[in-house]
């Protein structure tokens, strides 16, 4: 009994401070919204990429989807395979920087299924995954949803410390007109290395005709994500701090809402892992001023609070 207390006043603890902590966040955002334009849509620059998520232990950017499903055991499948489900809730929806939901609170569930390793020498397997976020671009902007599609293939080395991850992801706005041309393709190459004391992860991103009919779009994005092992409260208790920097060019960039052809995003947040449960607190910038963000403060620097769970 005196275990079992000990455990949920630890858990209480950390949840109500990291919640304090992103609510507060989500008050200001909410104090300082712009007026809704191009750039309040994902031709502001959207959607995943984590919940985009690296291929390593590092923790997903901050109320941003995966690249792929998540790593954890899961559940038993056919085939020898696994089934992942994650559910998530985030003060913010960003994607890459830029806030798609007017930087208002959004609610991100995902379910994927990934194969046996060919091998027990060879750990190379596929995947396939649903992911999904609530969006708000504007008042008049029927827009209410992102539905992903991703699939692809994951391989891991040396001793699993090694990954790299092929992938195809495919965008769908639920609600939004044909003629907008929201909808879109991206493919990615991910690849990890966990140091132990550190991860690192490096991703290019390409789409072939990016979001709103912008044309050619290349993300690169890297991130380095530190275990706070010196920390040891309970062992169901961790912590790690991460930070990220990326590069979104999109060559019809007024399509997008964006005042140049390429911009800067970055982050720096601390998750900490209570029995399962990730808290992630992150402070999220772009170098794209209010006037090169559509006349809104979507690409303003804000604090995101994203609390999740995969099953």
């Amino acid at each position: 009994m005196v275990v079992l207390l000990k455990k949920i006043a630890i858990y209480a603890l950390g949840l109500s401070t990291f919640w304090a902590i992103g609510t507060a966040g989500a008050q200001t955002q909410a104090t300082i919204e712009g007026t809704p334009s191009q750039a309040s849509q994902p031709q502001q620059a959207q959607s995943q990429e984590q919940q985009q998520q690296a291929q390593t232990t590092a923790p997903a950017p901050a109320g941003v989807p995966p690249t792929q499903p998540a790593e954890e055991p899961g559940w038993a499948a056919p085939f020898g395979g696994s089934w992942t489900a994650t559910f998530a809730f985030a003060t913010d929806y960003s994607y890459r920087g830029i806030s798609q939901t007017q930087r208002q609170i959004a609610v991100q569930p995902s379910f994927g299924y990934e194969t046996a390793p060919v091998s027990e020498k060879v750990h190379l397997t596929a995947y396939v995954g649903v992911w999904g976020s609530n969006v708000y671009f504007a008042n008049t902007n029927p827009t209410f949803a992102e539905i992903d599609l991703l699939a692809g293939f994951r391989l891991k080395l040396l001793d699993d410390k090694l990954t790299f991850d092929l992938g195809y992801t495919r965008y769908n706005y639920l609600g939004a007109p044909a003629n907008l041309f929201y909808d879109f393709n991206e493919y990615s190459l991910v690849a990890g290395y966990d140091f132990g004391v550190a991860q690192l992860t490096g991703a290019v991103r390409y789409s072939p005709n990016f979001f709103g009919n912008s044309g050619v779009a290349w993300y690169k994005w890297g991130q380095l994500a530190v275990p706070l092992t010196f920390i040891n409260l309970n062992e169901n208790v961790s912590f790690k701090v991460f930070g990220t920097i990326g590069n979104q060019y999109v060559n019809l960039f007024t399509n997008y809402g964006i005042g140049y052809n390429n911009y800067w995003d970055w982050q720096l947040g601390l998750t900490a892992t209570v029995w399962g449960v990730d808290l992630t607190i992150a402070y999220v910038d772009t170098n794209l001023s209010v006037a090169n963000c559509g006349a809104t403060m979507n690409c303003d620097a804000r604090a995101i609070f994203t609390i999740s769970k995969t099953f």
